[in-house]
């Protein structure tokens, strides 16, 4: 930087995320920029820049240091797009940026703009080769030790409902009855949502499983871990689906409404529930065929799809879907005995038997005084 650059006014950016990658000290701007490694002494050069700092200001903060070495490092930093100038585009979209994804920020924002615009590779047999050079993770996960209920397989005629009743019915329902819920209904959601449609061909990968929702790549990595306070014909306990014997293996007896309130942080309605489904990622499935870090939006959309055909599925046997992310992931897992590293727990997807006064009220004039229904001009959206 020149005798200018020394009395402008610099400040690190508000979106600016930094790590130790392979053995390198790493800054990585959430939008634009590449990620840089940088000597691990900069960080402190950057933290002189929290607010609007001219270089010569940071170079008397940090007088254990040579005040050219301060400014030549800060005309670096500007240049990697880890500082802006007062005044800038640069700065203003900054600034923008901090305000749009607020209380989300860092971690959302870091994880969107870290993932976006990636290179896709075609999937030649070369490609296919090289991912299944070491193996190929199982299709499904089984407890062999555990005991085990083999499930009914009866077809259920509720299940050719027209698909717009069945699209126009659904609801998410936050009030059961103490009805418990039958291991028929149970067995036909279970085995409609989780369970193999058919077994196609993946070439080098082997055959795959066709589930009635979508999944990158097939690679089914989302399993179904059950919590049943409330299902006849099992006791009440903690399982886990088997999909390839369609079963449920048991790996604790004993559950409560009160536990499931407890892990679904005591939500409205949850601890009425007659069975909780935990969507649980197994990530080497997908890993081992995709990668980079994108393929975990994939999985939390493959969530999404399952917990679709769930709440459908579930309205068309007369029960009450229900379905949140908002539980104690460290709880869940440890009750399913899961490490928390090579299995999470993505989604809760509930149901029971709905009381019939929990209809939804329709948004009546008053409702629509209270709502914006078109955005403000502000401008490029």
């Amino acid at each position: 930087m020149g005798v200018r650059g020394v009395d402008v006014r610099l400040r690190r950016l508000k979106n600016v995320t930094c790590y130790w990658h392979r053995g390198d000290f790493v800054a990585h701007a959430h939008r634009g920029h590449s990620p840089v490694a940088l000597h691990p002494s900069t960080a402190e050069i950057l933290s002189a820049f929290d607010t609007w700092t001219t270089p010569a200001q940071a170079a008397e903060v940090l007088d254990h240091l040579h005040p050219e070495t301060v400014v030549k490092a800060a005309g670096t930093l500007l240049e990697y797009g880890l500082l802006a100038e007062e005044g800038s585009p640069e700065a203003e979209e900054d600034e923008r940026l901090a305000d749009a994804w607020g209380p989300w920020a860092p971690e959302a924002s870091f994880f969107h703009y870290a993932t976006r615009d990636v290179p896709f590779e075609t999937a030649t047999p070369e490609l296919r080769r090289h991912l299944t050079r070491d193996g190929r993770p199982a299709l499904f996960s089984e407890y062999p030790e555990a005991d085990r209920v083999l499930l009914p397989r009866t077809p259920d005629p509720r299940l050719s409902a027209p698909l717009e009743q069945t699209l126009y019915r659904r609801r998410t329902h936050r009030s059961f009855s103490a009805q418990p819920v039958s291991l028929h209904d149970l067995s036909i959601l279970l085995r409609t949502v989780f369970g193999p449609a058919e077994f196609i061909d993946g070439f080098e990968f082997g055959a795959l499983i066709r589930r009635t929702s979508p999944s990158g790549g097939a690679r089914q990595e989302l399993d179904a871990y059950l919590a049943a306070p409330n299902v006849t014909g099992i006791p009440a306990g903690l399982y886990h689906y088997n999909a390839r014997e369609h079963s449920l293996e048991l790996l604790r007896e004993g559950f409560t409404h009160a536990e499931a309130g407890a892990l679904c942080v005591h939500q409205e309605g949850i601890d009425q529930a007659a069975f909780i489904v935990f969507v649980v990622a197994a990530w080497e499935r997908l890993r081992s065929k995709y990668r980079h870090p994108r393929a975990y939006r994939v999985s939390h959309l493959n969530a999404g799809h399952l917990g679709q055909t769930f709440a459908l599925a579930a309205t068309t046997l007369g029960l009450g879907p229900f379905q949140t992310a908002a539980f104690d992931d460290t709880a869940v897992e440890g009750h399913f005995g899961l490490d928390s590293v090579t299995h999470n727990a993505l989604y809760a997807l509930a149901a029971g038997h709905p009381t019939p006064d929990t209809a939804t009220d329709t948004a009546d004039l008053n409702a629509f005084r209270h709502t914006t229904l078109r955005p403000r001009a502000t401008g490029t959206l």
